[in-house]
């Protein structure tokens, strides 16, 4: 990027205040859209779904570990794959400074993928995490919140992210949310894709405060220089 031009230090300071009106208008359409998006209808979750998890096998329901609220990550780890996806892993490295914060909120955080469970703890373990993870295996989950295709329909144009598309891998990136009310029924209430999980990824918000930002122009896709934390040189 060319660098900006320099300032006096109150040439900066008008351009500082004109930007900060920006920001702020921003900040109050971000408290509109989050204010519209508690007041979205929910669905109830009808079907039994059925996760593996380090204590066994559990429902949709015990996830959200006596809390009413359960955010669900769908991240990104196929069956036959030998570890997570990095783009997923640079969202989740975030998790584990987070999970007692939002328990006192009310709130459980577990990340849900397709691959057995013995991959994910494998991977978790070699990545240092410490969050809770379960494997939809055997179970529509996946397939049915929109972030798992077979090797035959990502041929053509899959539903993803709210419409038809093309996508090219039989896993994808989201996020959903769900409540749980106090006769034990699941509802969902919230699911986003794509980059509607910018906000979500603490690395990208740090680089959009400084000067190159995130720096991605000139490469073949925008998170091309992501790598699993373990694989940086």
């Amino acid at each position: 990027m060319a660098n900006p031009k320099t300032a006096s230090r109150e040439e900066w300071l008008e351009a500082r205040l004109a930007l900060l009106e920006q920001e702020k208008a921003l900040t109050r359409q971000r408290d509109a859209v989050s204010a519209a998006r508690r007041k979205l209808p929910r669905v109830k979750i009808d079907k039994d779904y059925r996760f593996q998890s380090e204590a066994g096998e559990e429902t949709l329901a015990d996830l959200f570990e006596g809390r009413s609220q359960l955010i669900v990550q769908h991240f990104m780890f196929g069956e036959d794959w030998n570890e997570g996806c990095k783009s997923c892993s640079l969202m989740a490295e975030n998790y584990d400074g987070v999970i007692p914060h939002l328990g006192q909120r009310d709130v459980s955080l577990v990340a849900i993928s397709h691959a057995p469970l013995d991959k994910l703890i494998a991977f978790r373990e070699r990545m240092g995490w410490g969050f809770k993870w379960v494997s939809s295996l055997g179970s529509d989950f996946n397939v049915d919140f929109d972030v798992s295709y077979s090797e035959e329909e990502v041929q053509n144009e899959v539903y993803y992210n709210y419409r038809m598309t093309r996508f090219p891998m039989t896993e994808a990136p989201g996020m959903s949310v769900f409540a749980l009310d106090a006769d034990g029924s699941v509802y969902h209430t919230y699911s986003c894709y794509g980059r509607g999980l910018d906000p979500l990824m603490g690395t990208y918000q740090y680089l959009d405060l400084v000067p190159k930002g995130r720096d991605e122009d000139n490469l073949s896709y925008g998170m091309e220089w992501v790598r699993h934390h373990d694989k940086y040189q």
